[in-house]
């Protein structure tokens, strides 16, 4: 156990406070943590300055920041934040604290060492990603229900993939959220492609934020 004078730190891309623009808790005011670094180079990544860029911060730092913000929800994201060992310790401390905790995971890493309190969004790739092969599947059997499992489509042939993948490993108790590639997959499409082949608990995942902000990259 770490004692108060830990100066453990992560490197951090950027911090700001937005509306969330994805997944069951779109639409409200968050903040967000985003560190530098991913293993991963999903073909459609769409925060590619985030694979190298940032500065090094203490948790305490980050932390302070988070607490000026006074907003209850706060989300980890990258890159990946799981790559980064001491972002499990600020996990825990911004459970300890309070806070409605959300992971955004490409779902390469173990997520063994997270908090419990914790929610994962869990990232599978698609093919179209590029990326398939990269999957941690033990990852996905220590989903809890309050988790939710994402698959970015690119592609019929990536929707029929994650069919598959929810049948042959039983998905179907979390939240399936179906998120098209923005540019690349028309939702219209996607919406039809659900309707002829409804799930319990699926829903269309579009990235509210580039839509509110269609020109920007960073802090929305």
């Amino acid at each position: 156990m770490r004692d108060k004078g830990d100066t453990a730190t992560l490197v951090v891309n950027e911090l700001y406070a937005s509306v969330q623009g994805e997944g069951t808790r779109a639409g409200r005011p968050c903040t967000f943590v985003r560190l530098t670094g991913c293993g991963l180079r999903c073909e459609w990544c769409d925060t590619e300055y985030a694979f190298h860029e940032g500065e090094r911060q203490s948790l305490d730092d980050v932390l302070e920041f988070v607490r000026g913000r006074r907003i209850p929800l706060v989300q980890l994201t990258g890159g990946e934040p799981l790559e980064q060992p001491a972002a499990f310790d600020l996990i825990r401390r911004l459970c300890d604290e309070g806070y409605e905790v959300v992971i955004e995971t490409g779902g390469h890493v173990d997520t063994t060492p997270v908090d419990p309190r914790a929610v994962l969004v869990l990232d599978v790739k698609c093919p179209g990603s590029g990326m398939e092969k990269k999957n941690h599947w033990p990852n996905l059997a220590r989903l809890r229900v309050q988790d939710e499992i994402k698959f970015v489509l690119k592609d019929r042939a990536d929707f029929e993939y994650a069919l598959r993948i929810i049948k042959e490993r039983a998905l179907t108790e979390n939240v399936l959220l179906f998120s098209p590639v923005h540019g690349v997959l028309h939702p219209r499409d996607l919406v039809i492609w659900m309707l002829d082949t409804p799930l319990p608990n699926a829903r269309l995942n579009l990235q509210q934020h580039k839509y509110i902000w269609p020109a920007a990259e960073r802090g929305v």
